[in-house]
This record gives structure tokens, C-alpha cells and sequence, in this order.
């Protein structure tokens, strides 16, 4: 049997809307069926979120295998995250008119078709075009799962639960790449990161008609294919800029890109202004609990996956832990950022979040303060000191945006409001490696001492990764070899110390942020 959320009792969403500030409170705790839902809607945001993270590990796998150009690697990584950014708004506008439990599950179907796809790809360019398709479809899971949650959870405290659990299934799987990557990749090859998708979405596809109802806005305006258009030609450059701006440096195509990308935002923005059915309100960020609430998120995750770009690197190949070892060292990090992120909902009750994020941004703020007091220490403990630091402020700044986010957005439009917080996760992966990351990179460059008598190319791959200079060094003497990659790891690290140190700034302007513009919902949204 099919339930519809238009359809149903006065206790579904839309009846709790028409209701009014003025009117009755119909909200019903959820029953326990809707516990199992949760947990069949935590399933694709813990496959996204953990994509976001394990490919760095398979990558030189690839490279062995289907031997891409420098540039052809670089799209691997990012042609997923750059469709996925641009698309996230189209998708989340979609599901709002057409189902969102609907465009769930055609998401689910292509997600893992082209995962199969990507996994026995027999070029780099095969790869780079199942990795742009995969990007289409992750666009249709992540906006459905948390505006899914508003349609489930009707009464707030446990809606604010249930985010919580959702936000921290985010977190997991991002810090659960590298440990998922390393052991896959121990025993099987570098397509099992990708077939990955297939036994998680499976059950799902039985699951979800079975347990989650259907929603959907219930007077959808006309479909504005200029709108869709026009929120992948912003989001599309203005991704692609960044990173080019942090990989390529001011001579590539990066601020056009950012040029073009913001002048189709501004084209985008204006549209919805005067659209009588906008693909998006952006008179939402007028509210300052929803364009802070996204603000925090983007900064809070751009610090998390920068963070773990490098103590991936500096755990691997200079405190030389295996791949499943490194990513060990991350578990109690990991631990605290889903304890975090759970323990704060009932702080959440009696603290106003624009303590409570600033205190968290906090906790964070100082994690990155440890890394940049400590990176000439030998001992990995301040590191996991760090993480938890990091994960404790991240877990519970995350739930608390989030919910804030869902909670200053009609319902009718919590798709659409969704994906603008999925926006700010994806906007902010790409930034955390490609701003932490390329800051972090050249600081190396300029501070790595290389030997005179290493050939062009040797010396050229010493420069350019750290990587690159622990694999030239295994070819040379062991005194020499030795000295390079002393020399490396005293450039990285010091790059660390700097990249640590625009860390805490993120996290203090997170911090600021809040405790300006957050404040609770207006009584007539809080739901």
C-alpha cells in the first residue's frame, strides 16, 4: 500500500503546516516503525559520504592500472563532486514536486548501475564519465534522506534525534573511507571501492517502499528548466575554479571559472526572486538560523576533510602505519564525533544555538590548535587528541545546524532546503582538499631540500607530493634516502603547522557566525 504525506492524517506533515502558529498542535511522536526507516535512510548517506573519502586510497591503483594523464587524475577525483555540487539544488527542488521517496529510489538504481560501471571502467576516460554519472544520481540520495527525516519525524525533539543520527552517519562515513578503502584494497582490487554500492542500495530499494512514506510539496510550481540549468552553470565553475586555483595556482582557468560561476549564480538567485514557485527560496537566507546554519556547515566540513587529508598522509607515509593502521588511528575521533553529535540533542532543549555552536566551533578550533603545537613530535597521540577535539566540535555544531536548517524552511520546501545543506557538505569537501590541500602543497614546495644529483624527473616528483619524494628516496642509498625524506617530511610538516593554523581561523569564524546569526526558529516554523 502506498502512503502519500498529501493523503494521509491531519497528524503528516502538510496538516501541521496549514495548522498555522495560531492553530492546533497536531504533531504524534514517531512510532518504532519509523526508527527502521532512519536506519534504512541512514544507508545512502553513509555510501556518499564514505565515496567523498576512499578513492585517494585506490587512486595509485588506478594510475597502475589504467595509467591516466596528471590531468585525467584529477578529473577522477573531482568529475563526481562537481556534478554532485551543481546538480544537489535541481534534484532536492525535484523530489519536493515529484516525490522525494521517488527520486530516492531512481537514485538508488543508477547509483549502483554505474558504480558497477565505474568499477570495470577499461580507460581513464570510462572512469571519468561514470564518475560524472555517479554525481547525478548521489544528487537524488542525499537531499531525499533529510528532507525524508521532516516527513517521518513530526515532533521536533525527535526530529532533532534523528538528525542527529544523520549527521553523524555523514561523519562516520567520511572517516570511515580510509579504513574501508584500506582493506578492501588489501585483498581485492581497486573496483571492490565502487562495488561497495551495490550490496548497500540493494536492500534499500526493498526497504524503502516498504517503511518511509512518500512526500512531496503539495502545490508544485511549474518546472523551470532554466533554474536547473542555471544552479549547475553556478555550481558547476565555481567548484571547478577553486580547485584549479589550488592545484594550477592564478595561470590556469580557475578565477574565470569562478567569474562565470558567480555571475550564473547571481542569474540563478534573481530568477528565484521574482518566480511566483521558486526551485528554491532564497529569501531563506534573509533568516539568519538558515544562512548561518549553512555557513557553519560549510566551514565545519571543509575543516574536517582538510583535516583528514593531511594526517592521512603524515600517518601513512611518516609515522609509517599501513593503510588499515592510519585509518584506525582515526577511531576515536570518529567515536567522539557520532557521541557528539548524539549527546548534544538534549543540550540542544535548554542551551540556544548561538551558545552551543560557538562552543563547539570551539572544541574544534582547538583540535587544530593541538596539530599545529605538536607536528614535531614522533608519538601519534596528539594526533588522535586532535581528532577527537575536531570530532566532538564538528559532531555537535553539525546536528544542531542541520536541524536548524530543516526547522527555518516550510515544509512544502524541505527538499529544496535540504539540498542546500547537502551543498555545503559537497561544496565543502571539495574545498577542504583543494584550499587546505593546496596550501598545504605548496608550503611543501617551497620548503623540501632536494638532493643536486637527482635526474629532472626524480626531482620533479620529490617537489610535487610527499608521496613522490618517499618513492624516489626507496630508490636511492640509504643515507641519501634517508635525508630526503627527512628533508620531505620537515616540509610537510611545517605546511601542516600553517594549514593547522587557517584551521583554527575556520573554525573561530564558524564560531562567529553563530553566535550572530543563529537563534531558534520564529514560533510559526517551529514544528
Amino acid at each position: 500500500m502506498t502512503h502519500t504525506i498529501e493523503q494521509a492524517t491531519p497528524t503528516t506533515v502538510t496538516a501541521v503546516d496549514a495548522a498555522g502558529p495560531a492553530g492546533p498542535d497536531l504533531r504524534v511522536r514517531a512510532p518504532r516503525r519509523a526508527w527502521f526507516a532512519l536506519a534504512v535512510l541512514m544507508l545512502p548517506v553513509l555510501l556518499v559520504s564514505v565515496d567523498n573519502t576512499v578513492l585517494s586510497f585506490a587512486l595509485p591503483a588506478i594510475s597502475r592500472d589504467l595509467a591516466p594523464t596528471a590531468a585525467q587524475q584529477l578529473w577522477i577525483i573531482h568529475a563526481y563532486p562537481l556534478v554532485l555540487a551543481g546538480l544537489l539544488v535541481a534534484m532536492g527542488a525535484a523530489g519536493d514536486r515529484f516525490g522525494r521517496r521517488r527520486v530516492l529510489l531512481i537514485g538508488s538504481i543508477g547509483f549502483a548501475v554505474l558504480s558497477v560501471a565505474a568499477a570495470f571502467a577499461p580507460t581513464a576516460e570510462a572512469l571519468i564519465a561514470a564518475r560524472a554519472a555517479l554525481g547525478l544520481f548521489g544528487a537524488m540520495l542525499m537531499p531525499s534522506t533529510l528532507s525524508l527525516l521532516r516527513a517521518v519525524f513530526t515532533d521536533r525533539e525527535q526530529r532533532r534525534l534523528a538528525i542527529a543520527i544523520w549527521a553523524s552517519g555523514f561523519a562516520a562515513g567520511s572517516a570511515l573511507g580510509p579504513i574501508v578503502g584500506g582493506l578492501l584494497l588489501e585483498h581485492f582490487a581497486w573496483g571492490s571501492v565502487f562495488l561497495l554500492a551495490v550490496p548497500v542500495l540493494v536492500p534499500m530499494l526493498v526497504l524503502v517502499p516498504v517503511l518511509i512514506p512518500e512526500s512531496r510539496d503539495p502545490a508544485p510550481g511549474p518546472i523551470d528548466l532554466v533554474s536547473v540549468v542555471l544552479s549547475l552553470a553556478a555550481m558547476g565553475p565555481i567548484v571547478y575554479g577553486i580547485t584549479s586555483l589550488a592545484t594550477e595556482g592564478a595561470d590556469g582557468f580557475g578565477v574565470p571559472a569562478i567569474i562565470a560561476g558567480g555571475i550564473f549564480a547571481v542569474w540563478f538567485a534573481r530568477r528565484q526572486l521574482r518566480s511566483a514557485s521558486p526551485m528554491l527560496d532564497v529569501r531563506l537566507f534573509r533568516q539568519g538560523s538558515f544562512g548561518g546554519a549553512v555557513l557553519v556547515n560549510l566551514l565545519s566540513v571543509i575543516a574536517l576533510v582538510g583535516f583528514l587529508y593531511f594526517v592521512s598522509q603524515h600517518l601513512q607515509l611518516i609515522a609509517s602505519l599501513g593503510p588499515v593502521d592510519a585509518g584506525l588511528a582515526l577511531v576515536p575521533g570518529l567515536v567522539t564525533m557520532i557521541v557528539a553529535g548524539l549527546a548534544v540533542v538534549p543540550i540542544a532543549r535548554r542551551v540556544p544555538p548561538r551558545v552551543l555552536v560557538p562552543a563547539a566551533s570551539g572544541l574544534s578550533a582547538a583540535g587544530y590548535l593541538v596539530i599545529a603545537l605538536t607536528t614535531s613530535t614522533d608519538s601519534i597521540a596528539p594526533i588522535v587528541a586532535a581528532f577527537m577535539l575536531l570530532g566532538a566540535g564538528i559532531g555537535a555544531a553539525e546536528t544542531v545546524s542541520n536541524e536548524l536548517i530543516l526547522s527555518s524552511a516550510p515544509a512544502a520546501k524541505a527538499g529544496a532546503a535540504s539540498a542546500v545543506s547537502e551543498t555545503a557538505y559537497e561544496l565543502g569537501a571539495v574545498l577542504g582538499t583543494a584550499i587546505l590541500g593546496g596550501i598545504l602543497a605548496a608550503q611543501y614546495r617551497a620548503g623540501i631540500v632536494v638532493p643536486p644529483f637527482l635526474s629532472a624527473a626524480e626531482a620533479d616528483a620529490a617537489r610535487e607530493t610527499l608521496a613522490g619524494a618517499v618513492t624516489v628516496a626507496e630508490g636511492m642509498p640509504g643515507a641519501i634516502g634517508d635525508q630526503l625524506v627527512a628533508s620531505a617530511a620537515l616540509a610537510f610538516d611545517a605546511g601542516v603547522v600553517v594549514t593547522s593554523l587557517i584551521g583554527v581561523a575556520l573554525m573561530l569564524a564558524a564560531a562567529a557566525v553563530a553566535a550572530v546569526s543563529l537563534r531558534n526558529p520564529a514560533p510559526g516554523r517551529r514544528e
